[in-house]
Parts: structure tokens; sequence; C-alpha cells
């Protein structure tokens, strides 16, 4: 009887193993394996000195790419120059200080860059902050839709003229899978009567992706320029900063971690949309492990994107 009671706890234990073992294979699956080349194409990657960005910015500079990485610390920055130009042996990676929370220095960010170079093939607006506590910009924004959304748009719009030089570019705008659980608040769109950190944080990620639909339209005349959207994955990075310390570090990352992605993993569908060939013309689409996905309803609202739109230019002074 014994020994039945040890056997049946054993295939239990075997049983749920296999299941997190292939649930974990399953959520990480996802790799984008082309070796496709990029030699001579210029890339500006915000938020390049940790995470997934630092990832991508690796992988793209080892395909011959000249890399800028756009970051707000500039001591990280230097750092993770340093690194990025070992881990990928190349010589053709630069570092360039962007805090997309200032438009000032989103404007000096692009009017550097516009002394230094003339063309534009790949801008991935990749940094964002994630649930922090009520906090605003310098020019007064919430921070989350501030820096996710404002200061990546007028960034974008600074550096269209380079990206319309060439005979193919493309942006890429990272999204999250948390944009399903924001709307576009247009009462009170800089969260100033009620603030919730999650809501603040599902609105930035929806902007995204509103953002990246309705700017696919306005550049319908230039097919060779797309723009696409997409949703990294749960990735085990910086991001989750601002969550409780006892919460996030000795409750669900022991539990949730094993099926977090690692940053190398989560960075693979942002470099398939900057470098796929089969990707050449596809534009306004939003991507999950490296395919197209659907986005929540919200996400799908014309009028919202264009009130987004006209609502951004006239908050970034465009």
């Amino acid at each position: 009887m014994e020994n039945c009671f040890c056997g049946n706890k054993l295939l239990i234990l075997i049983g749920v193993a296999s299941l997190i073992y292939f649930l974990k294979t399953y959520i990480r699956r996802a790799k984008f394996t082309k070796t496709t080349r990029i030699d001579g194409k210029i890339v500006i990657i915000t938020g390049a000195n940790t995470g997934i960005g630092k990832e991508t910015a690796i992988d793209l500079a080892k395909r011959g790419g000249k890399i800028y990485i756009a970051c707000r610390d500039e001591k990280r920055g230097e750092d993770a120059l340093k690194e990025i130009k070992e881990r990928s042996d190349s010589d053709k990676v630069h570092f360039m200080q962007l805090d997309l929370a200032s438009l000032e220095s989103v404007r000096k960010f692009s009017q550097r860059f516009h002394e230094r170079e003339n063309q534009l093939h790949i801008l991935i607006n990749n940094a964002g902050v994630m649930a922090c506590p009520r906090m605003e910009t310098k020019d007064g924004f919430e921070l989350q839709i501030g820096t996710n959304h404002l200061g990546h748009f007028l960034l974008t719009h600074l550096l269209l003229d380079l990206l319309k030089s060439v005979s193919s570019s493309r942006i890429i705008n990272v999204s999250s899978a948390a944009h399903k659980f924001g709307g576009v608040s247009k009462k009170d769109f800089m969260s100033q009567k009620n603030y919730n950190r999650w809501f603040a944080y599902g609105q930035s990620k929806l902007a995204n992706i509103l953002f990246t639909r309705e700017l696919a339209k306005r550049l319908k005349d230039y097919p060779n320029l797309t723009v696409n959207s997409c949703h990294p994955g749960a990735v085990n990075t910086e991001l989750q900063r601002h969550m409780n310390k006892f919460l996030w570090e000795y409750t669900l990352l022991p539990i949730l971690g094993i099926f977090f992605k690692t940053p190398y993993e989560g960075a693979q569908t942002q470099i398939k949309l900057a470098v796929d060939p089969d990707l050449e013309g596809v534009t306004g689409k939003y991507f999950v492990d490296c395919k197209e996905a659907k986005t929540s309803k919200a996400a799908q609202n014309d009028d919202d994107a264009e009130w987004l739109y006209k609502k951004s230019i006239e908050l970034v002074g465009l």
C-alpha cells in the first residue's frame, strides 16, 4: 500500500515537472533564426543600455549595422556601449544621450543625430517605464504616457525625414500585452484626477499600438517606410524596478520566473521586425513571438487613434 502511494506521488511529480517544462518551452519558443545582414544600415535603439534593448543592439551590430544606443544615463550608456562592442565584436556602435521624459532632450538628440548622419534605416522605440508611482516628466506629463508614448512620438517625427531619405526603412514600437487592460482616457489623459499605475501603463502601451496604426496610414505615400509594434513577452528585466520589492523578489519571481523569457529571448520579435526581408512592405501590424497577432478591440479603434495622434501633436508642440 505504501509503495503504491509513493509510486503515485512520483507519477504526479513527474507529470507536474513535465507540464512545467512544456509550458516553459512553449512560452519561450520564439526565435528569429535568419542570418540576414544589414551592412551599411544605420539603427537607433532607445533604452539599449539594458534588457531587450541591449540584446537587440548586440544582435544588429553582429549583422553589420551601425548602431546608436540612445539612453538617459550617460554612465550606464557608456558601460553598455563597451559591453555591446565586446560581445558583438563590432566597433560600429555609438552612444548618444537621450532622456525621453524631456522634450528638450529629444529635440537636442535629433539635432545632434542630424549633424552626424544624413539617413536612418531602422528606429526601434524600445525604452520604457512600467507601473511606477505617479510622477511627471520635465514637461508636466504623467511619466508613463510621457516616456513610453510622447517622447517616442516626438522622436519619431523629428527623424522621419531621415527615414524617408532611404529606399527602405522601418520603425518598431515596443508595446506590451498590457495594452489589453488599458484605455484612452480622453477626459483625464494625464491621470491627474485618478491615478492607477497599471491602467496608466496599459494606456501608454495601447498608445504605442494606436500610434503605430495611425502613422502607418499617414505614411501610405511611402510604401517602403513601415511601422509595426510588438509585445516582447514576459521578460525578466529592469522594467520591474518599480514593483514592490518583497512581492516581486520573494513571491512572484520565484513562482513565475521560470516562465519568464531572458532578455535575449525577449528581443527576438523586434529583431525580426527590424531585419526580416519577408516583412518588406508590411506595416501597421502587431507581432507577438515573431508572428502577427491580434490586439484588443480598443487598439483597433480608428477614432481613438486619430484623437491620440492629434492630441500628441498638440502636446509635443509639432
